[in-house]
């Protein structure tokens, strides 16, 4: 095992899982919105579905995007709609009220899970993860050892970006703080998706 590689694949880890991007900012707006405990599924459906997208990629998925890029063309723009679909359901959100209907809650296991697969951070993250970290060790040993280090990185940094929004509902405690708080999110959201259009 290369010691020196582990140790850079854990610095670029770390920084791709706790800088803002898709995945936090909806973390953060769920957690002033619904409270933490309500964002636990989504917490655990970014952290396995991100970890099984490791997986499946380092284990031979890969290839098929090279035989076809066309599929990543498709999950592209796929990725850019649902991302405009969320930020304007972000946009909209408001904290739950007891007379209210609560049928639009923090996003789902699943939900959180299949989202990996259109989040274009999240792509860069793996490509990154499977191409430059791969002789970290022995295949499949290194591919384990991604999925390992995602699993719990991202226990980590999903945890702190619902709480970070959990710890601010008592700061903004009225209606109309939240809502723009919101509408912040789902323009930084929006913002997101610039290197999909630079690298178009």
């Amino acid at each position: 095992m290369s010691h020196s590689l582990l140790i850079a694949f854990i610095m670029f880890a770390t920084v791709m899982f706790f800088t803002p991007g898709p995945n936090n900012i909806m973390l953060l707006s769920s957690g002033l919105t619904y409270g933490f405990r309500p964002t636990i599924p989504h917490i655990m459906g970014i952290t396995v579905g991100f970890a099984f997208m490791v997986g499946a990629v380092g284990l031979g998925l890969g290839t098929i995007f090279i035989a076809y890029p066309v599929l990543q063309t498709i999950l592209k723009y796929a990725g850019v709609a649902y991302l405009v679909y969320l930020a304007a359901h972000i946009a909209m959100s408001e904290p739950p009220s007891a007379e209210q209907d609560n049928s639009r809650g923090p996003m789902t296991f699943w939900g959180a899970a299949m989202f990996q697969w259109v989040n274009a951070k999240g792509w860069v993250m793996v490509i990154g993860t499977i191409t430059a970290y791969a002789a970290i060790a022995a295949y499949p040993w290194n591919i384990a050892i991604q999925v390992a280090l995602s699993l719990f990185l991202g226990v980590l940094s999903c945890t702190a970006w619902a709480l970070f929004g959990t710890a601010l509902r008592p700061v903004l405690t009225s209606r109309r703080a939240v809502r723009a708080f919101n509408i912040v999110m789902a323009v930084l959201l929006l913002a997101s998706l610039y290197p999909v259009f630079m690298d178009v």
